[in-house]
Protein backbone atom coordinates (compact mmCIF):
# COMPACT_ATOMS: atom_id res chain seq x y z
CA UNK A 1 0.00 0.00 0.00
CA UNK A 2 1.42 3.61 -0.77
CA UNK A 3 2.06 5.62 1.98
CA UNK A 4 1.55 9.52 2.20
CA UNK A 5 5.17 9.99 1.23
CA UNK A 6 4.73 8.14 -2.23
CA UNK A 7 1.42 10.34 -2.92
CA UNK A 8 3.72 13.13 -2.28
CA UNK A 9 6.33 11.84 -5.01
CA UNK A 10 3.96 11.46 -7.24
CA UNK A 11 1.69 14.28 -7.31
CA UNK A 12 5.01 16.32 -7.81
CA UNK A 13 5.89 13.73 -10.51
CA UNK A 14 2.36 14.67 -12.06
CA UNK A 15 -0.09 12.79 -14.23
CA UNK A 16 1.39 10.61 -16.70
CA UNK A 17 0.91 6.85 -17.96
CA UNK A 18 1.17 5.40 -14.60
CA UNK A 19 -1.06 7.86 -12.38
CA UNK A 20 -4.30 9.74 -13.22
CA UNK A 21 -5.50 12.39 -10.67
CA UNK A 22 -9.08 13.71 -9.73
CA UNK A 23 -10.26 16.64 -7.69
CA UNK A 24 -13.16 15.04 -6.78
CA UNK A 25 -15.53 12.18 -7.09
CA UNK A 26 -17.04 12.32 -10.61
CA UNK A 27 -20.57 12.65 -10.38
CA UNK A 28 -20.63 9.11 -13.07
CA UNK A 29 -18.86 6.80 -10.71
CA UNK A 30 -18.30 4.61 -13.68
CA UNK A 31 -15.52 6.84 -14.93
CA UNK A 32 -13.51 5.73 -12.67
CA UNK A 33 -13.77 1.80 -13.38
CA UNK A 34 -12.64 3.16 -17.16
CA UNK A 35 -9.28 4.57 -15.97
CA UNK A 36 -9.01 1.32 -13.52
CA UNK A 37 -9.63 -1.14 -16.27
CA UNK A 38 -7.08 1.09 -18.75
CA UNK A 39 -4.54 0.76 -16.21
CA UNK A 40 -5.16 -2.95 -15.52
CA UNK A 41 -4.84 -3.66 -19.92
CA UNK A 42 -1.88 -2.06 -19.45
CA UNK A 43 1.39 -1.93 -17.40
CA UNK A 44 -0.59 -1.09 -14.13
CA UNK A 45 -1.10 2.49 -12.42
CA UNK A 46 -2.20 4.49 -9.43
CA UNK A 47 -5.88 6.94 -9.29
CA UNK A 48 -5.60 9.63 -6.65
CA UNK A 49 -8.77 11.43 -5.97
CA UNK A 50 -8.44 14.85 -3.91
CA UNK A 51 -5.62 16.03 -6.32
CA UNK A 52 -6.01 19.02 -9.04
CA UNK A 53 -4.86 18.58 -12.22
CA UNK A 54 -1.93 21.27 -11.69
CA UNK A 55 -0.42 18.35 -9.56
CA UNK A 56 -1.86 20.17 -6.08
CA UNK A 57 -3.24 18.24 -3.09
CA UNK A 58 -6.71 19.09 -2.06
CA UNK A 59 -8.34 16.58 -0.68
CA UNK A 60 -12.05 15.36 -0.17
CA UNK A 61 -14.95 14.21 1.35
CA UNK A 62 -16.43 10.92 0.65
CA UNK A 63 -19.42 9.68 2.41
CA UNK A 64 -20.23 5.48 2.86
CA UNK A 65 -22.70 5.53 0.08
CA UNK A 66 -20.37 7.24 -2.41
CA UNK A 67 -17.45 4.73 -1.41
CA UNK A 68 -19.52 1.76 -1.57
CA UNK A 69 -20.92 3.15 -5.10
CA UNK A 70 -17.54 3.10 -6.00
CA UNK A 71 -16.33 -0.49 -4.89
CA UNK A 72 -19.32 -1.66 -6.50
CA UNK A 73 -18.55 -0.34 -9.73
CA UNK A 74 -15.29 -2.12 -10.09
CA UNK A 75 -17.27 -5.73 -10.13
CA UNK A 76 -18.59 -4.43 -13.53
CA UNK A 77 -15.46 -5.50 -14.57
CA UNK A 78 -14.09 -8.66 -16.21
CA UNK A 79 -12.36 -10.64 -15.25
CA UNK A 80 -12.80 -10.06 -11.38
CA UNK A 81 -9.38 -7.67 -10.85
CA UNK A 82 -8.34 -6.97 -6.95
CA UNK A 83 -8.74 -3.16 -6.60
CA UNK A 84 -9.96 -1.11 -4.04
CA UNK A 85 -10.48 2.56 -2.74
CA UNK A 86 -8.22 3.90 0.26
CA UNK A 87 -8.34 7.32 2.10
CA UNK A 88 -4.76 7.88 3.01
CA UNK A 89 -4.24 11.16 4.84
CA UNK A 90 -1.52 13.53 3.42
CA UNK A 91 -0.68 16.70 4.70
CA UNK A 92 -3.65 16.84 6.80
CA UNK A 93 -5.84 16.37 3.64
CA UNK A 94 -7.51 13.13 2.75
CA UNK A 95 -7.04 11.66 -0.24
CA UNK A 96 -8.19 8.91 -2.00
CA UNK A 97 -5.88 6.29 -3.46
CA UNK A 98 -7.11 3.42 -5.68
CA UNK A 99 -3.81 1.28 -6.58
CA UNK A 100 -4.58 -0.64 -9.97
CA UNK A 101 -2.45 -4.23 -10.74
CA UNK A 102 -1.07 -5.12 -14.29
CA UNK A 103 -3.76 -7.21 -14.90
CA UNK A 104 -2.45 -11.33 -15.48
CA UNK A 105 -5.87 -12.35 -17.39
CA UNK A 106 -5.93 -9.21 -20.15
CA UNK A 107 -7.83 -8.12 -21.62
CA UNK A 108 -10.38 -6.46 -19.17
CA UNK A 109 -13.69 -5.48 -20.21
CA UNK A 110 -16.46 -3.13 -18.56
CA UNK A 111 -19.62 -2.58 -20.03
CA UNK A 112 -18.81 -4.84 -23.20
CA UNK A 113 -16.04 -2.08 -23.67
CA UNK A 114 -12.00 -2.41 -23.80
CA UNK A 115 -10.43 0.43 -22.31
CA UNK A 116 -7.14 1.00 -22.57
CA UNK A 117 -3.90 3.16 -21.51
CA UNK A 118 -2.15 5.25 -24.13
CA UNK A 119 0.46 7.86 -22.67
CA UNK A 120 -1.19 9.90 -20.29
CA UNK A 121 -4.62 9.27 -21.38
CA UNK A 122 -7.54 6.51 -21.52
CA UNK A 123 -8.65 5.77 -24.47
CA UNK A 124 -12.07 3.31 -25.07
CA UNK A 125 -11.68 0.68 -28.31
CA UNK A 126 -14.55 1.35 -30.54
CA UNK A 127 -14.49 -1.03 -33.81
CA UNK A 128 -14.04 -4.59 -34.37
CA UNK A 129 -10.68 -4.16 -35.92
CA UNK A 130 -9.16 -2.14 -32.56
CA UNK A 131 -10.67 -4.86 -30.36
CA UNK A 132 -8.88 -7.88 -32.49
CA UNK A 133 -5.67 -6.03 -32.52
CA UNK A 134 -5.69 -5.68 -29.14
CA UNK A 135 -6.57 -9.58 -28.29
CA UNK A 136 -4.11 -10.16 -30.28
CA UNK A 137 -1.45 -8.46 -28.40
CA UNK A 138 -3.27 -9.90 -24.93
CA UNK A 139 -1.36 -13.10 -26.19
CA UNK A 140 2.29 -11.82 -25.96
CA UNK A 141 1.15 -8.36 -23.64
CA UNK A 142 3.01 -4.91 -24.88
CA UNK A 143 7.02 -5.69 -25.42
CA UNK A 144 8.10 -2.96 -22.72
CA UNK A 145 5.83 -4.53 -20.45
CA UNK A 146 7.78 -7.53 -20.17
CA UNK A 147 10.27 -9.03 -18.12
CA UNK A 148 13.55 -8.74 -19.23
CA UNK A 149 15.54 -11.73 -16.94
CA UNK A 150 18.94 -11.34 -17.64
CA UNK A 151 18.80 -7.03 -16.85
CA UNK A 152 21.27 -6.87 -13.84
CA UNK A 153 19.95 -3.40 -12.32
CA UNK A 154 23.02 -3.10 -9.95
CA UNK A 155 25.47 -3.02 -12.92
CA UNK A 156 23.57 -2.00 -16.15
CA UNK A 157 21.97 0.68 -14.83
CA UNK A 158 23.03 4.28 -16.91
CA UNK A 159 23.62 6.29 -13.59
CA UNK A 160 24.47 9.41 -15.23
CA UNK A 161 21.12 9.33 -17.74
CA UNK A 162 19.50 8.35 -14.70
CA UNK A 163 20.17 11.50 -12.93
CA UNK A 164 19.44 13.26 -16.11
CA UNK A 165 15.85 12.23 -16.69
CA UNK A 166 15.20 13.17 -12.76
CA UNK A 167 16.12 16.81 -13.86
CA UNK A 168 13.95 16.36 -16.71
CA UNK A 169 10.84 14.94 -15.24
CA UNK A 170 11.30 17.38 -12.51
CA UNK A 171 11.95 14.25 -10.17
CA UNK A 172 13.24 14.93 -6.51
CA UNK A 173 17.40 14.09 -7.12
CA UNK A 174 17.38 12.91 -3.68
CA UNK A 175 14.61 9.88 -4.48
CA UNK A 176 16.18 6.59 -4.29
CA UNK A 177 17.28 4.82 -7.06
CA UNK A 178 14.37 1.96 -6.39
CA UNK A 179 11.96 4.36 -5.16
CA UNK A 180 12.20 5.73 -8.40
CA UNK A 181 11.33 2.66 -10.15
CA UNK A 182 9.06 1.95 -8.39
CA UNK A 183 6.58 5.05 -9.18
CA UNK A 184 7.10 4.87 -12.71
CA UNK A 185 6.12 0.97 -12.44
CA UNK A 186 9.46 -0.04 -13.81
CA UNK A 187 9.25 -3.52 -12.06
CA UNK A 188 6.76 -6.77 -13.22
CA UNK A 189 4.94 -8.60 -10.32
CA UNK A 190 7.61 -10.67 -9.74
CA UNK A 191 9.87 -7.88 -9.78
CA UNK A 192 12.16 -7.74 -12.66
CA UNK A 193 12.69 -4.98 -14.76
CA UNK A 194 10.68 -4.65 -17.66
CA UNK A 195 11.82 -4.25 -21.14
CA UNK A 196 10.92 -0.82 -22.14
CA UNK A 197 12.90 0.34 -19.05
CA UNK A 198 16.22 -1.98 -20.09
CA UNK A 199 15.76 0.11 -23.45
CA UNK A 200 15.24 3.70 -21.44
CA UNK A 201 17.46 3.25 -18.31
CA UNK A 202 20.00 0.58 -19.36
CA UNK A 203 24.06 1.39 -20.64
CA UNK A 204 24.03 -1.31 -23.56
CA UNK A 205 20.08 -2.75 -23.94
CA UNK A 206 21.35 -3.50 -27.10
CA UNK A 207 22.93 -6.45 -25.40
CA UNK A 208 20.30 -8.05 -23.92
CA UNK A 209 17.49 -6.59 -26.80
CA UNK A 210 18.54 -7.63 -30.26
CA UNK A 211 18.64 -4.79 -32.87
CA UNK A 212 17.54 -1.89 -30.21
CA UNK A 213 19.67 0.54 -32.49
CA UNK A 214 19.79 3.12 -34.83
CA UNK A 215 20.80 2.67 -38.23
CA UNK A 216 22.10 6.13 -40.23
CA UNK A 217 23.26 5.46 -43.54
CA UNK A 218 24.02 8.49 -46.30
CA UNK A 219 23.84 7.73 -50.08
CA UNK A 220 25.58 9.88 -53.07
CA UNK A 221 22.78 10.24 -55.36
CA UNK A 222 18.70 9.02 -55.48
CA UNK A 223 19.12 5.53 -55.07
CA UNK A 224 20.87 3.08 -52.85
CA UNK A 225 24.02 2.05 -54.95
CA UNK A 226 26.21 4.09 -53.43
CA UNK A 227 26.57 4.55 -49.30
CA UNK A 228 29.19 7.37 -48.28
CA UNK A 229 28.46 6.78 -43.99
CA UNK A 230 27.06 4.35 -42.57
CA UNK A 231 26.66 4.76 -38.63
CA UNK A 232 24.60 2.36 -35.97
CA UNK A 233 24.18 4.01 -32.63
CA UNK A 234 22.92 2.11 -29.27
CA UNK A 235 23.04 2.63 -25.84
CA UNK A 236 19.79 4.38 -24.16
CA UNK A 237 16.76 5.78 -26.14
CA UNK A 238 17.54 8.71 -25.17
CA UNK A 239 21.11 8.72 -26.29
CA UNK A 240 20.36 7.37 -29.62
CA UNK A 241 17.99 10.11 -30.47
CA UNK A 242 20.89 12.90 -29.55
CA UNK A 243 23.62 10.70 -31.86
CA UNK A 244 20.58 10.55 -34.67
CA UNK A 245 20.01 13.81 -34.33
CA UNK A 246 23.86 15.01 -33.92
CA UNK A 247 24.39 12.84 -36.73
CA UNK A 248 22.10 14.79 -39.43
CA UNK A 249 23.01 18.26 -38.33
CA UNK A 250 26.48 16.91 -40.41
CA UNK A 251 24.52 16.34 -43.17
CA UNK A 252 21.87 18.63 -44.10
CA UNK A 253 22.09 21.96 -44.93
CA UNK A 254 22.64 24.40 -41.74
CA UNK A 255 22.75 28.13 -41.95
CA UNK A 256 23.21 30.42 -38.96
CA UNK A 257 21.37 33.61 -37.62
CA UNK A 258 24.63 35.66 -36.68
CA UNK A 259 22.28 38.88 -35.54
CA UNK A 260 23.04 39.61 -31.93
CA UNK A 261 25.93 37.09 -31.74
CA UNK A 262 27.15 37.49 -27.98
CA UNK A 263 23.97 37.62 -26.85
CA UNK A 264 23.84 33.78 -26.87
CA UNK A 265 23.95 31.02 -28.94
CA UNK A 266 23.71 31.04 -32.62
CA UNK A 267 20.49 30.48 -34.35
CA UNK A 268 19.96 27.63 -36.54
CA UNK A 269 18.01 26.92 -38.95
CA UNK A 270 18.05 23.51 -40.88
CA UNK A 271 16.70 22.83 -44.32
CA UNK A 272 14.07 20.66 -43.16
CA UNK A 273 13.30 22.41 -39.85
CA UNK A 274 14.53 20.58 -36.73
CA UNK A 275 11.65 19.83 -35.01
CA UNK A 276 10.60 17.62 -37.83
CA UNK A 277 13.04 15.31 -36.85
CA UNK A 278 12.92 15.17 -33.22
CA UNK A 279 9.06 14.56 -33.87
CA UNK A 280 10.22 11.81 -36.30
CA UNK A 281 12.88 9.90 -34.41
CA UNK A 282 11.33 9.84 -30.68
CA UNK A 283 8.36 8.36 -32.13
CA UNK A 284 10.08 5.89 -34.41
CA UNK A 285 11.56 5.04 -30.53
CA UNK A 286 8.60 5.19 -29.11
CA UNK A 287 6.36 3.24 -31.36
CA UNK A 288 8.49 0.58 -33.01
CA UNK A 289 7.99 -2.75 -33.55
CA UNK A 290 10.81 -4.26 -30.81
CA UNK A 291 9.02 -7.63 -31.66
CA UNK A 292 10.65 -8.04 -34.42
CA UNK A 293 14.14 -9.08 -34.27
CA UNK A 294 14.77 -8.74 -38.41
CA UNK A 295 15.03 -5.16 -38.91
CA UNK A 296 16.03 -1.73 -36.69
CA UNK A 297 15.37 1.76 -37.43
CA UNK A 298 16.61 3.67 -40.14
CA UNK A 299 17.94 7.22 -41.29
CA UNK A 300 18.24 7.33 -44.87
CA UNK A 301 19.89 10.42 -46.41
CA UNK A 302 19.82 10.63 -50.18
CA UNK A 303 20.37 14.02 -52.19
CA UNK A 304 16.81 14.69 -52.87
CA UNK A 305 15.21 13.08 -49.53
CA UNK A 306 15.61 11.84 -45.82
CA UNK A 307 13.97 8.70 -45.26
CA UNK A 308 12.77 7.78 -41.47
CA UNK A 309 12.09 3.51 -41.41
CA UNK A 310 10.08 1.77 -38.24
CA UNK A 311 9.93 -1.76 -37.62
CA UNK A 312 6.15 -2.56 -37.48
CA UNK A 313 3.81 -0.78 -40.13
CA UNK A 314 0.51 1.57 -38.83
CA UNK A 315 -0.92 -0.39 -35.99
CA UNK A 316 -4.62 -2.25 -37.00
CA UNK A 317 -6.70 -0.63 -33.85
CA UNK A 318 -5.72 2.85 -35.89
CA UNK A 319 -7.61 3.68 -39.39
CA UNK A 320 -6.45 5.42 -42.32
CA UNK A 321 -9.11 7.62 -41.21
CA UNK A 322 -7.65 7.92 -38.32
CA UNK A 323 -4.21 8.33 -38.95
CA UNK A 324 -2.56 12.03 -37.73
CA UNK A 325 -5.73 11.76 -35.14
CA UNK A 326 -5.09 9.64 -32.55
CA UNK A 327 -2.41 7.33 -31.08
CA UNK A 328 -1.79 3.59 -30.05
CA UNK A 329 1.15 2.98 -28.86
CA UNK A 330 2.80 -0.22 -29.51
CA UNK A 331 5.58 1.15 -26.34
CA UNK A 332 3.29 2.54 -23.87
CA UNK A 333 5.77 2.37 -21.21
CA UNK A 334 8.44 3.93 -23.20
CA UNK A 335 5.84 6.69 -24.31
CA UNK A 336 5.17 7.34 -20.97
CA UNK A 337 8.53 7.87 -19.70
CA UNK A 338 9.64 10.72 -23.20
CA UNK A 339 6.65 12.24 -21.87
CA UNK A 340 7.77 12.63 -18.77
CA UNK A 341 10.74 14.43 -20.07
CA UNK A 342 8.78 16.93 -22.29
CA UNK A 343 9.53 15.48 -25.39
CA UNK A 344 6.08 14.50 -26.35
CA UNK A 345 3.55 17.07 -26.27
CA UNK A 346 0.12 15.31 -27.09
CA UNK A 347 -0.91 12.15 -27.94
CA UNK A 348 -1.47 11.73 -31.32
CA UNK A 349 -0.61 15.20 -33.15
CA UNK A 350 3.22 14.40 -33.87
CA UNK A 351 1.56 13.66 -36.99
CA UNK A 352 0.05 16.89 -37.48
CA UNK A 353 2.98 18.79 -36.06
CA UNK A 354 5.88 17.38 -38.81
CA UNK A 355 2.82 18.39 -41.31
CA UNK A 356 2.51 21.65 -40.43
CA UNK A 357 6.17 22.31 -39.72
CA UNK A 358 6.79 21.18 -42.99
CA UNK A 359 4.21 23.30 -44.58
CA UNK A 360 5.18 26.27 -42.83
CA UNK A 361 8.66 26.09 -44.05
CA UNK A 362 7.68 26.04 -47.51
CA UNK A 363 8.07 22.44 -48.23
CA UNK A 364 6.39 19.92 -49.66
CA UNK A 365 4.40 17.86 -47.77
CA UNK A 366 5.79 14.46 -45.75
CA UNK A 367 5.03 11.02 -47.23
CA UNK A 368 3.68 8.30 -44.68
CA UNK A 369 4.00 5.05 -46.11
CA UNK A 370 2.10 2.52 -43.38
CA UNK A 371 2.41 -1.57 -45.09
CA UNK A 372 4.95 -3.40 -43.64
CA UNK A 373 7.43 -0.73 -42.05
CA UNK A 374 6.31 2.58 -41.54
CA UNK A 375 8.55 4.82 -43.53
CA UNK A 376 8.12 9.24 -43.24
CA UNK A 377 9.87 10.60 -46.44
CA UNK A 378 10.77 14.08 -46.29
CA UNK A 379 11.48 16.21 -49.54
CA UNK A 380 14.85 18.02 -49.42
CA UNK A 381 14.51 21.70 -50.60
CA UNK A 382 15.37 22.44 -54.37
CA UNK A 383 18.61 24.55 -52.93
CA UNK A 384 20.01 21.47 -50.88
CA UNK A 385 19.09 19.15 -53.61
CA UNK A 386 21.46 21.08 -56.22
CA UNK A 387 24.19 21.87 -53.56
CA UNK A 388 23.43 17.42 -53.10
CA UNK A 389 24.05 16.70 -56.72
CA UNK A 390 27.22 19.14 -56.97
CA UNK A 391 28.85 17.17 -54.44
CA UNK A 392 27.30 13.98 -55.45
CA UNK A 393 28.82 15.14 -59.35
CA UNK A 394 32.27 15.92 -57.84
CA UNK A 395 33.06 12.87 -56.23
CA UNK A 396 31.44 10.26 -58.90
CA UNK A 397 34.23 11.98 -61.61
CA UNK A 398 37.46 9.63 -62.63
CA UNK A 399 39.93 12.38 -62.72
CA UNK A 400 39.22 14.24 -59.60
CA UNK A 401 37.02 17.00 -57.48
CA UNK A 402 39.15 19.74 -59.19
CA UNK A 403 38.40 19.12 -62.77
CA UNK A 404 34.53 20.04 -62.21
CA UNK A 405 35.43 23.12 -60.36
CA UNK A 406 37.82 24.02 -62.32
CA UNK A 407 35.57 24.05 -65.54
CA UNK A 408 32.93 25.69 -63.79
CA UNK A 409 35.13 28.72 -63.58
CA UNK A 410 36.59 28.67 -66.85
CA UNK A 411 33.17 28.92 -67.72
CA UNK A 412 32.20 31.87 -65.04
CA UNK A 413 35.16 33.53 -66.57
CA UNK A 414 34.55 33.15 -69.85
CA UNK A 415 30.73 31.96 -71.38
CA UNK A 416 31.43 30.84 -74.75
CA UNK A 417 34.18 28.90 -74.04
CA UNK A 418 34.09 25.76 -76.84
CA UNK A 419 34.53 22.23 -75.34
CA UNK A 420 38.16 22.15 -77.29
CA UNK A 421 39.37 24.87 -75.39
CA UNK A 422 38.34 23.48 -71.73
CA UNK A 423 40.24 20.07 -73.06
CA UNK A 424 43.02 22.03 -74.23
CA UNK A 425 43.36 23.92 -70.66
CA UNK A 426 42.76 21.03 -68.92
CA UNK A 427 44.89 18.63 -70.52
CA UNK A 428 42.22 16.04 -70.82
CA UNK A 429 40.30 14.79 -73.17
CA UNK A 430 37.60 16.14 -75.31
CA UNK A 431 35.35 13.25 -74.46
CA UNK A 432 35.99 13.81 -71.06
CA UNK A 433 34.81 17.23 -70.97
CA UNK A 434 31.61 16.46 -73.07
CA UNK A 435 31.02 13.54 -69.89
CA UNK A 436 31.35 16.81 -66.83
CA UNK A 437 29.84 19.02 -68.96
CA UNK A 438 26.61 16.23 -70.03
CA UNK A 439 26.87 15.77 -65.83
CA UNK A 440 26.73 19.60 -64.85
CA UNK A 441 23.91 20.13 -67.01
CA UNK A 442 22.08 17.42 -65.72
CA UNK A 443 22.50 18.28 -62.42
CA UNK A 444 21.08 22.04 -63.03
CA UNK A 445 24.34 23.61 -61.94
CA UNK A 446 24.96 25.26 -65.67
CA UNK A 447 22.74 26.16 -68.51
CA UNK A 448 23.62 26.51 -71.99
CA UNK A 449 21.92 30.57 -73.36
CA UNK A 450 21.46 30.37 -77.25
CA UNK A 451 22.53 27.39 -79.96
CA UNK A 452 25.48 25.55 -79.73
CA UNK A 453 27.20 27.45 -82.18
CA UNK A 454 26.38 31.24 -81.32
CA UNK A 455 25.52 30.57 -77.36
CA UNK A 456 26.89 30.73 -74.28
CA UNK A 457 27.11 28.85 -70.94
CA UNK A 458 25.75 30.47 -67.79
CA UNK A 459 26.64 28.90 -64.13
CA UNK A 460 23.57 29.16 -61.94
CA UNK A 461 23.83 31.12 -59.21
CA UNK A 462 24.88 30.21 -56.09
CA UNK A 463 26.68 27.17 -57.27
CA UNK A 464 30.02 28.87 -56.60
Amino acid sequence: MLTAKDIKLLVNAGEGYNAEFKLSVPSKVKELAEQVCAFANAAGGVLLLGVSDDNELKGLKIDNEKRSSIQNCFRDITPQLACSLSIIEVEGKKIGVIEVPSGTNKPYVLSGAIYVRIGPSTHKLTTAEQMRDFFQRSERIYFDDMPCVDFSEKTMIDKEFLRFFQGEARLSLNLPQEQIFKNLKLYTSEQKFKNGAVLFFGKQPEELIEKAVIRCIAFQGFDKRFIIDDKQYGGNLYNQYKQAMQWLRGKLDIRYDIEGQGAGPRKEFWEIPENVFKEAIINSLAHRDYYDRGAVTHIEVYDDRVEITNPGGLVSAISEEEFGKRSHSRNPLIFGLFTRMHLVEQVGSGINRIQDLMTSAGLLEPVFQKQGFFTLILKRPKSSVKSSVKSSVKSSVKSSVKTVDKIMKFIKNNPKITIAELAKNLKISTRAIEKHIAQLKSSGLIERIGSDKAGYWEVVQGTL
